[in-house]
């Protein structure tokens, strides 16, 4: 692994060698008919804005993939789902799919299908059923999306009678639309569906790609805010349970580096959770610029003087060591002072990458360091 600094101590690089490891990825399919809205509904989904000219990666002649450095997501986009070019989409597509479910890399799999059907045309194509069938014979869960809706009038199930397989069906309006009224003033339609969208296929991925899903989100959506919220708090508990388990055996306070590793991969993995950019060079950045690039032993020590101060009753270490609650209340405390922190950023600049700097500085002065 190529590190960024030489200050850096082993036990933190590690930490954040293993953040970065399981950090994951998911592959959606999206599917749909020219004109449908597709890379309109990557950009309003995910952050980064994935779906700009230039992003996808040719996989067949009619199907590219998008991805982005960074981004723990890959988008596998066809290029129209047009009636007459239906038979040659879909042996590419069903080739694609067989070839990445029979990797070994469970990265290469993929998650979930989102079938795209605009809601004008008021019908469900011949194509497009057989596309459902073709992604639920291969076992990828489908969400069945109807863009672009203004007045859904039972189109949703009819889809749903149509699409007997399908996991759910969404009306999405991606973006905000003015219509005039017949007094010449615009209605304006905000967009709507979004956040059921996010929670709908958050519910299809499987546990293990929660963290890579909750990255990729855009933080503009309440849904995707509550979906990171709720996997950084697991990742809150996990590091407790691991730091109390340290601590069964009282830690000698001068050894407290023991409980900065599982710290620092917690840090590290809250930081991906809300949309951080999976790279050594940013976690390793978050974690000296909230704790500095001292010796580890130095760090230890500070890590915990500070944290002692967020824990009313926890405020001295008894007879020199760290008792396995303390170190386990200690955890907690960091991990919710992060989320506090890196929640009240997102609500604030909705949608913004993350500003990793100001956001070290003000979990420096949460934890009093």
């Amino acid at each position: 692994m190529t590190t960024t600094s030489n200050a850096v101590p082993n036990p933190i690089e590690d930490a954040i060698e293993n953040a970065l490891k399981s950090s994951g990825k998911i592959n959606i399919i999206i599917a749909g008919k020219t004109g449908v809205g597709k890379s309109t509904l990557i950009n309003s989904v995910f952050r980064g804005d994935l779906a700009e000219t230039g992003s996808g990666r040719p996989v067949t002649q009619r199907t590219e993939e998008i991805s982005k450095p960074g981004h723990p997501i890959s988008i596998l986009d066809t290029k129209g789902l047009e009636l007459k070019d239906y038979s040659f989409i879909a042996a590419e597509l069903r080739s694609v799919i067989e070839q990445r479910s029979s990797s070994e890399d469970e990265n290469q799999h993929i998650h979930v299908a989102w079938l795209c059907i605009h809601e004008d045309g008021r019908r469900v194509e011949d194509a497009e059923i057989e596309l459902c069938r073709l992604f639920t014979e291969k076992k990828i869960p489908v969400i069945a999306v109807i863009t672009k809706s203004r007045c859904d009038q039972g189109f949703s199930s009819e889809v749903k009678k149509a699409l007997t397989s399908v996991a759910a069906v969404v009306s999405v309006r991606a973006l905000a639309e003015v219509m005039d009224d017949d007094g010449g003033e615009g209605i304006r339609l905000p967009p709507k569906g979004l956040d059921s969208l996010i929670q709908e296929t958050a519910a299809l991925l499987p546990e293990a790609k929660q963290r890579a899903y909750a990255n990729a989100l855009s933080s503009r959506h309440a849904a995707a805010t509550r979906i990171k919220i709720k996997q950084a708090e697991k990742e809150v508990a996990i590091a407790a349970t691991a730091a109390g388990a340290l601590a069964a055996v009282p830690i000698p306070f001068s050894d407290a580096i023991g409980l900065v590793p599982i710290q620092v991969g917690m840090l590290a993995k809250i930081g991906i959770t809300f949309g951080m950019e999976i790279s050594t060079t940013a976690l390793t950045t978050l974690v000296t610029s909230t704790l500095g690039a001292g010796a580890a032993t130095l760090i230890g020590r500070t890590l915990v003087t500070g944290l002692l101060k967020l824990v009313p009753g926890a405020g001295s270490v008894v007879g020199g060591t760290i008792a396995a609650a303390t170190a386990t209340t200690l955890t907690k405390a960091l991990g919710a002072a992060y989320i506090s922190v890196l929640t009240q950023f997102i609500e604030q600049n909705p949608g913004k990458e993350l500003d990793m700097s100001l956001i070290a500085h003000e979990l420096r002065k949460r934890v009093s360091m």
